[in-house]
Formats: structure tokens, sequence, C-alpha cells
């Protein structure tokens, strides 16, 4: 690859935790904020990991891993979410809806495609994540396969509908993430690898920008009826404990196999703790807070983060601006 991309500034543009004037409510597919001029599409990006430290923000392993645990829960989770729509794709009669929920498995594909060449240079710094991936195989694979796991006796079409929430609940946080690290300064003051500070910013970016599709392919798939709210809620007291408990185990998993540390730091919460006081890691509040917003029944998730902000950073991000160089190039 060519050499390091290093990220402008991203812009900020509006700060609104509001929906943009005009967006379409729960039901279907929500429109752009105005100007933005977004669409949801997947887009080339190229990232050279060669220069980057295991301890990419440096002097803070807790922070660093526990933001590396993206890289461990994404390529498997994202390749799931694109699996289960694409059986879901039938259902689907709205036009713009499809087209959204195409441009959004495009999205995931790369996604998952790029954090597992993070996954490759971690193993090349010897950190070996092979066995927590397992893990995560197991979860999605079997647990949240295809069928049913252990043959409960759930109709086919009831399992989609679940696994299609529990997709959108995932989003509800993948959003708020998105949008956190997009005015994350305090990471820039801390001097992170530009690289994967331009990774985080344009996967969060992304996230922020089709952060309505799964919410609006759930209830266009299971209704937003009594039945399919309740399963909605059910969804999100599944989700929002299991992703804790991922986090925390991925976390530790990846302290205690840190070559560089040696098994001398364990994950605790005073160390995550102080990363949050610090900026580098989002507050338990910021978190906390998105899960009651997800359980009213008027909740859609055009009303989370800013548009304007993340299509603003995706026009900037070096990555995006490097692949897109070389691919014209390439064409000439």
């Amino acid at each position: 690859m060519g050499g390091r991309a290093v990220p402008s500034g991203h812009g900020h543009g509006d700060q609104g935790g509001t929906a943009g004037a005009g967006e379409r409510p729960a039901g279907g597919s929500a429109e752009r904020e105005p100007g933005s001029g977004a669409r949801i599409v997947p887009r080339r990006v190229s990232f050279d990991w060669d220069g980057t430290p295991l301890h990419w923000i440096p002097g803070e392993p807790t922070a660093t891993h526990v933001i590396n645990v993206l890289h461990l829960l994404l390529p498997a989770g994202e390749r799931w979410f694109v699996k289960v729509f694409k059986e879901a794709l039938p259902l689907v009669t709205d036009p713009d809806l499809l087209r959204d929920v195409k441009g959004f498995m495009g999205q995931e594909a790369t996604h998952s495609t790029q954090h597992t060449y993070v996954l490759d240079h971690l193993a090349a710094q010897g950190l070996d994540t092979a066995p927590y991936l397992r893990r995560l195989d197991f979860l999605f694979d079997v647990l949240l396969g295809d069928k049913p796991p252990f043959r409960q006796p759930v109709p086919r079409r009831e399992w989609l509908r679940f696994r299609l929430a529990v997709i959108a609940a995932i989003e509800q946080f993948t959003a708020v993430l998105g949008d956190w690290v997009l005015g994350a300064d305090a990471l820039e003051e801390a001097e992170t690898d530009p690289v994967m500070l331009d990774l985080l910013r344009w996967h969060g970016a992304e996230e922020v920008e089709h952060r309505s599709v799964a919410f609006d392919m759930y209830q266009h798939c299971a209704g937003t009826g009594t039945t399919g709210y309740a399963r909605r809620l059910y969804a999100m007291a599944v989700v929002a404990p299991v992703m804790l408990w991922l986090w925390a185990s991925g976390t530790a998993y990846l302290l205690r196999h840190d070559p560089v540390l040696g098994r001398r730091l364990r994950y605790s919460l005073r160390e995550h703790n102080r990363a949050v006081a610090k900026g580098l890691l989002p507050t338990w509040r910021e978190l906390g807070r998105a899960i009651p917003r997800y359980m009213k029944r008027s909740y859609h998730p055009s009303q989370e983060g800013s548009l304007r902000r993340a299509v603003e950073y995706l026009a900037s991000s070096p990555a995006a601006r490097s692949a897109a160089g070389a691919f014209a190039r390439a064409t000439l």
C-alpha cells in the first residue's frame, strides 16, 4: 500500500441529537438531513497498518484494548448481519428500503473485511485472537444461526424476526459509538495512531449514516404493533447485557494475552473509568441512556447523532480519499 493516511480535522457539522427536518418516522426508510446528500453505499478504503503500534493510544493499554474489542466482534458479527438480511430480503416490498438495505449490507461487508485486516495485524505483533474468535463463531453460527439452538420449537419466520430485532438493538449501540468517536477530540490529543483513528471514524460515520436501516428493516418485516414492539424490547433486554459481557471478557482476553504487557495488567473498572475521565472512552451514561431511548414506543434511530457530521467526515477520510485516488489512477 501507499504511505500512511493521516486524518484531516473532522467537521462537527450540526451537533443536534434529534432527527433532521423531514426525516421519516418509524416504519419507513429515514430521509437524509437537509443538505447532506448522503446515500448509503459501500466505499472503497485503504489502510496501511505497517506503522501502527500494538498500543495505538500511547501509554493507554486499557483504553486501546477496550476499543480493540471492536475488531474481535465486528468481523463475525457483521458477516452475520449480512447473512440474516439476505434471508429477509424477499420480505422487503418497499423499494426505498430495499435500496438502503442493500447499501447497508455492502457497508457491513466492507467493515468486516477491514477489521479482519486489523486482527491480522494484531497477530503479526504477537497477539493471537483465534481462541476468543471461536467463542464468537459459536455465538453467531450456533446460538444465532439459521435454526433456533437446541432444537427449540420456534417457527422459522419468528426466528428470523427475532434475529432482525437483535440486529436493530445492536445497531442502536453502534450508532451511539459511531457518533461518539466522531467527536472524541481527546483521542487526537492523546496522539492516537492516525490510521487507527481514521478507521474508527470512517466506520463510525457509516454507522451513523445507516443508523436507521436495521430498525426500519425490523419494523417492515415484523410489524409495528404490540407484538412487534414487545419483541423489540425483549431483543434489547438480551443484547445489552450480552454486549457488556462480550466487551468485558474481550478486553480481559486482550490484556491477558498482550505480549508487551506480559500479564502485568488486568482489566479493571478503575483503569476503564480513568480512561473515560480522559475522554478516551465513552461514558457509561452515554451508553446507558441509549437503552431507555430505544425502549420508547415512538423511538426512531434518526434521533441518534448527527448525520451531517458523519457525511462530512466520510468526505474527508484519508483512507477513503486514498482508495478513491488509487482507483481513479488505475482506470486511466
